[in-house]
């Protein structure tokens, strides 16, 4: 059995901040993508709702998204949670269906 993680992480903007979070967001994508341990962090806007981010992450094992958690990058952006969104980030982990 697999250890890899997978999961949807989806950030709702606070009104008029919507560029800000995709900003934010954007900035660190390049440096999570050389993490140790991450194979996959992808943003996305949701049509649905648009304005909110919606990331699609595959990361080897729990103790790489754990490390990536506490880190720097993360750390980042986790800092302007109450400044960019309007409700908590929400965090979904996925099984993949062989």
């Amino acid at each position: 059995m697999s250890q890899q993680i997978h999961l949807i992480a989806r950030l709702a903007p606070r009104e008029g901040r919507e560029a800000a979070l995709v900003q934010a967001v954007a900035a660190i994508v390049p440096a999570v993508l050389k993490e140790p341990g991450c194979l996959v962090y992808t943003a996305h806007d949701s049509r649905e709702r648009p304005g909110t981010i919606v990331m699609y992450e595959v990361w080897e094992s729990q103790a790489a998204l754990d490390v990536h958690a506490a880190g720097p990058n993360f750390g980042a952006l986790a800092a302007r949670f109450d400044e960019l969104l309007d409700e908590p980030l929400a965090i979904e982990h996925l099984r993949k269906i062989d």
